[in-house]
């Protein structure tokens, strides 16, 4: 399997396990419509091996550990079961380790499918596959996901509880007023170190607020906030010429479809409108820039509808990318839920940029980022998020011009 492909399951309980030249923990996690899990209970892992229809094995580092899911026990508001693993060894990255997920009938033990996610670096914890139902039907989908901050990280994004091992460091605040409540003896001791403190908290406020800045790919993987940029620059130098641009949405109720369409509109040094690569030209500026076609409906984790740019072809002219995405059929954001933008190096498959949109609001349009050609040649990606009232590419040409 590929990332974000899918497989219909032949066999209603399945085991997959995540195999790799080191020992890995390996769990997974129930989740409902809105991607989260009902509780802690829903988190099956070494310390806590069973759960509603899901259960985990050890390998006793002779084995892959595993997660078996009997979806005929899978409670109906279930609706996926995500797999995740992460290296043993505190700390220790997928830096050179090429983890493999297999699906396989639980009962028979007949192979459904593999996938091995692609060039992994700082990774210390990835989402492998997820079994999802969707009308009716169990399916199984490669995904490849990975976290800087561990299995701690996928868990809290999905909604677990996980202890703060600096927590405990917040009743620090309270002795303050403490102190001050027997305020005639201490009073003078604690007044006079007020004051040089003072200055020193108030320089805090100065730092860049959140999204400003730029940031380059020194560090490996960047996660994007709305007006936040990076350059795509690696050790000072440019770091690739091919990139994909993948665009994702699922719809926010259970049930339902959504066709939205991913975009990028080309602009000159100027603002002026070049070109639009669409689902009704899938091919622009002679094959510098690809889209891979029309996703009716939204359906699933994986990229939706992917734009590969070859940025070495563009010629000087282009100085701007804008990628969008807009409803055609009129159905607004509120509709949609966990849209994302993310940039790959086309080469590797690796995930380089990662933008989720986090608020939506009732357009039917999205500047999701754009691209700058900076004047030493370098490329620039910033996160956008605006919504504007477009439901075609076209109508998106003017506002986009207005975001560059």
């Amino acid at each position: 399997m590929t990332p974000g492909s899918n497989i219909p399951l032949s066999a209603a309980r399945v085991t997959v396990d995540v195999a790799a030249p080191v020992r890995l923990d390996v769990s997974g996690l129930l989740l409902t419509a809105d991607g989260k899990v009902r509780s802690d209970d829903d988190f099956i892992f070494y310390n806590q091996p069973t759960g509603s229809g899901v259960t985990y094995a050890s390998g006793g580092g002779a084995a892959p550990d595993a997660i078996t899911v009997d979806t005929a026990a899978v409670p109906p508001d279930i609706e996926k079961i995500v797999v995740t693993a992460s290296p043993d060894a505190a700390g220790q990255t997928f830096q050179g380790i090429e983890p493999t997920a297999t699906v396989r009938d639980a009962d028979g033990g007949a192979v459904l499918a593999t996938f091995t996610p692609p060039q992994l670096g700082a990774e210390t914890a990835l989402v492998v596959v997820e079994i999802y139902r969707r009308g009716g039907v169990w399916k199984a989908r490669a995904v490849g996901q990975g976290y800087a901050d561990g299995l701690a990280g996928i868990a809290t994004d999905f909604g677990v509880t996980v202890e703060e091992p600096t927590a405990p460091a917040r009743p620090a605040a309270p002795p303050a007023p403490a102190v001050q409540t027997p305020a005639t003896p201490p009073a003078p001791a604690v007044q006079p170190p007020a004051t040089p403190p003072a200055p020193q908290v108030a320089a805090a406020p100065a730092a860049p607020a959140p999204g400003a800045g730029k940031i380059n790919l020194d560090k490996g993987r960047v996660s994007l906030r709305k007006n936040q940029t990076v350059s795509l620059m690696k050790g000072g130098r440019p770091l690739l010429s091919q990139v994909k641009m993948g665009l994702g949405w699922e719809p926010a109720f259970r049930g339902a479809d959504i066709d939205l369409d991913a975009s990028v509109i080309v602009y000159g040094p100027q603002r002026n409108h070049i070109d639009s690569c669409y689902f009704g030209k899938l091919t622009v500026l002679n094959g510098a820039i690809r889209h891979s076609g029309d996703n009716l409906t939204g359906e699933g984790a994986g990229d939706d509808e992917v734009i590969t740019v070859d940025l070495g072809r563009l010629s000087q002219e282009v100085t701007g990318l804008v990628f969008t995405v807009n409803s055609f059929s009129g159905q607004k954001f509120t509709d949609v839920a966990k849209a994302y933008c993310r940039l790959l190096d086309a080469t590797t498959g690796e995930e380089l940029v990662r933008f989720d949109l986090t608020h939506a609001e009732p357009q039917t349009g999205v500047m999701m980022a754009k691209l700058i050609r900076q004047f030493s040649g370098e490329w620039d990606m910033t996160a956008l998020g605006d919504f504007v009232k477009a439901r075609t590419v076209r109508n998106m040409v003017e506002p986009g011009a207005r975001a560059l």
